[in-house]
Parts: C-alpha cells; structure tokens; sequence
C-alpha cells in the first residue's frame, strides 16, 4: 500500500507472491472511483449529511456499500469484506454507523436521492470527456435504451409480487446508454417497481426516461443529439408524445 490519496489507499500490484490480500480484483474498481473523481463529488454531494465530528465520510461508506455489491454481497454487513483488508480499501465504517447512514439518507428522501444522481452525472461526463472518441457520444448522438426486466425473489421481500410471468419479485425499469457494437451498455437509471407492475406503462417509461436524461451532459437532455429506444413495452401514444414535445424535441 502506497499513501492514501482521495478516499482509497493506493496499491501497487506485484507478481512476487507476498503481501497477499483477499478481493484484490476490487481493485480495478477502486482505480475506476479514482479516475472517474467519483469519490470526491460524491463526498462533496453528502456532505450535508455529514455529522460534525464523524469520522466516516458519507460518500465514501455510500462508495463502500456499492463496492460489497460488486463483490458479491447481498445486504448492509456484506461491507465487512472490504473492512477485512484496510490496505486495499482503507477505513471502513461499522455495521451500526453503516445502518445509522442509509436511515439518514431514507429519511432525507428525494433530497438524498438527488445528491447522489448529481454526483454520478458530473462523474459520468467527466469519464465521457476523458474517454474522447471512445466515449458513446463520439459520434455525436447518445442512444439510450428503456427496458424491464424480472428479478426473482425467493422470499417475501419488500415490494415483490406476482409477475405477469407467473413468477415470484420485482419488476424494475431501467435505462442504458448504448456503447455500440464494441461495448455493452451503460446504466444510467433504475425505476424500482414490484413484480405486478405492467408493461405498457407509460408513466413509468416517462420517470425513467426523466431519470436517464439527468445522467447524460446537458446537452443532450433534449434535441434530436439523443434517441431514446424501447421494445413494445413502450410503444404508447403517451409516451411517444411525450418525447417529442416542443421544446423537448427528442
């Protein structure tokens, strides 16, 4: 481990078989944080939220949280797998201060919301800009893609229902932003809903396109620079007069 620089130590990786540490893939991921300057705005976007004399940073154990996610974890004391190696991912905060935080944040509502999606979006295009001509707008349009899909769930958990599938969860609608025949997608918006929830929705189609276009650079949160695709799901009158509403344009 190198000095800490930002919210994560710095590693160096070495091919001698010594210092071994666990989760050490994890550390793309911390670099990815790092170069996107993701961990700073986010930091600065809950900062609000940030008791005087705390010692964890919000952002960061938010960060935290989203990096057990990755690694394969599954609820809040999942984090302990990154507080087992502090040389990778430095101070971690308890499963008490953890908890303590997302009530904060669920309590703040759609003011913490809105914090943490402005610090992506700000983060997002500073990649795009670091990206050039490999970034999804290089040819100057943006393709975003609305979508459901099913996730099953095992148990009576919150929200999940029936589906029209005749299975058992929830029923999210999200958006990616297409990287072309070269890459995959980017996700850009999530709309969590239960498993009943219709296909042909389009108040649910609007919110997320709404969520989307926040995540992209303002110049393309309307205009004919960006398209917006979905499957039938989305193929309603309302939907389609709702893109391409004046002043809209899309």
């Amino acid at each position: 481990m190198k000095k800490r620089i930002g919210s994560y130590p710095r590693v160096r990786a070495e091919g001698g078989g010594r210092g071994v540490v666990s989760q050490a893939g994890a550390v793309l991921l911390v670099e990815t944080v790092r170069k996107s300057g993701l961990d700073q705005v986010i930091s600065t976007a809950l900062a609000p939220w940030r008791k005087s004399r705390a010692v964890h940073d919000p952002g960061k154990t938010v960060l935290d949280l989203a990096l057990a996610v990755a690694l394969g974890g599954d609820c809040l004391a999942d984090i302990a797998m990154l507080r087992a190696e502090p040389g990778v991912f430095g101070p971690v905060a308890s499963d008490p201060t953890v908890s303590r935080l997302i009530d904060t944040l669920a309590a703040a509502g759609p003011k913490a919301l809105s914090a943490i999606r402005a610090a992506r979006a700000e983060a997002r295009e500073h990649v795009w800009n670091l990206a050039k001509n490999a970034a999804p707008d290089a040819a100057g349009q943006v393709l975003v893609d609305l979508d459901g899909v099913l996730v099953l769930a095992h148990s009576e958990k919150q929200h999940a229902t029936a589906t029209w599938k005749k299975t058992f969860g929830h029923h999210p609608l999200v958006a990616f932003v297409d990287h072309g025949s070269d890459g995959s997608g980017e996700p850009v918006a999530g709309l969590l809903r239960p498993g009943k929830a219709g296909s042909n929705t389009a108040a649910d189609h609007i919110t997320t396109a709404q969520l989307a276009l926040a995540q992209l650079p303002k110049k393309y949160r309307r205009g004919r620079q960006t398209l917006i695709r979905t499957d039938s799901g989305g193929g309603t009158h309302e939907f389609v007069a709702w893109l391409a509403q004046r002043g809209r344009w899309l």
